[in-house]
C-alpha cells in the first residue's frame, strides 16, 4: 500500500512565511510566478525543487487557497512599501547623480549608451 501524500510537512512556517520545508523558496515566491502564469516545471526549475517540493507547493496552496492569498496580498503591499521607501529615500541622490557631468574618457561610452537607448525606444512605438 502507497502512503498518503502529505503536503503540510513539505510547507512549513518560518520567520519569512510559508517556505517549502529544506529550501529558502516562500509560497508566495512560486505565488509570483504561477500569476504570471508559468507552467509548475519552469517553476520547479526557476527554484531548482523536486518534483515533490512543487507538488506539496501547489497542493498547499490549493488546500488553503483563502489564507495563502490573503498572506501573498500582504507580501505584495509589505513589498511595495519598502521599494517607495528605498525610491524615495535615493532620488535625490539618483538625481544628484544624474547631474553630474560625464568624465571626458567615458563620453564615447555615454553616447553609445544613449544611442542603444533610442534604438530601443523607436522599436517599442
Amino acid at each position: 500500500m502507497v502512503p498518503a501524500f502529505d503536503s503540510r510537512s513539505e510547507i512549513i512556517r518560518t520567520e519569512r512565511g510559508l517556505t517549502i520545508a529544506g529550501t529558502r523558496t516562500s509560497l508566495y515566491d512560486v505565488m509570483d510566478f504561477l500569476r504570471a502564469q508559468y507552467p509548475p516545471k519552469l517553476i520547479r526549475d526557476k527554484f531548482n525543487l523536486t518534483d515533490a517540493q512543487i507538488k506539496a507547493a501547489l497542493l498547499y496552496i490549493e488546500a488553503n487557497r483563502t489564507q495563502v492569498e490573503a498572506e501573498y496580498q500582504q507580501v505584495l503591499q509589505t513589498r511595495e512599501e519598502i521599494r517607495q521607501y528605498w525610491e524615495d529615500r535615493n532620488r535625490h541622490r539618483l538625481a544628484y547623480l544624474a547631474a553630474k557631468p560625464h568624465k571626458p574618457e567615458q563620453e564615447a561610452l555615454w553616447a553609445k549608451l544613449d544611442q542603444q537607448k533610442a534604438d530601443r525606444a523607436s522599436v517599442k512605438v
